[in-house]
């Protein structure tokens, strides 16, 4: 098991981060997953745009985007999560930015476990999801 926490044109966010890994392993077993490899870049709206046009041909700002290697049972991924929009979807939705921050980290591990969002009805599956785990952060 290998989780990574790096930045790319932004500082390091202030999270005690072994509490993190504990969790993200806690939630993904919860699910039936056990943990490979997750890579976490955090980074500025400029960076996550540019990702969001090279990759999935996607010209818009978003908070993150869930590169999924999931191999049957054992997730893997990279998230690239853009501290910008963190902070300004925190303050649109009255909650702290650590709170919203996590809430995107472990929104890509449900990804990688398997909950969608785009379609009828996932949207509310996936914000139950995502409440549920941080109530045990």
């Amino acid at each position: 098991m290998k989780i990574n926490f790096m930045t790319e044109g932004v500082g390091m966010p202030d999270l005690d981060f072994d509490k993190v890994r504990k969790w993200i392993v806690k939630v993904a077993d919860n699910y039936g997953f056990s943990v490979a490899k997750l890579n976490y870049c955090f980074c500025d709206d400029e960076y996550i745009l540019e990702t969001n046009r090279k990759f999935l041909q996607h010209d818009y700002f978003t908070d993150i985007i869930t590169f999924d290697y999931t191999n049957h049972d054992r997730i893997s991924g990279d998230m690239v999560i853009s501290l910008d929009t963190v902070a300004s979807n925190a303050l649109s939705v009255g909650e702290s930015y650590e709170h919203e921050l996590l809430r995107v980290i472990i929104h890509g591990v449900l990804h990688l476990c398997g909950i969608n969002d785009k379609g009828p009805g996932e949207r509310e599956i996936m914000e139950a999801a995502e409440n549920q785990a941080l109530t045990s952060f």
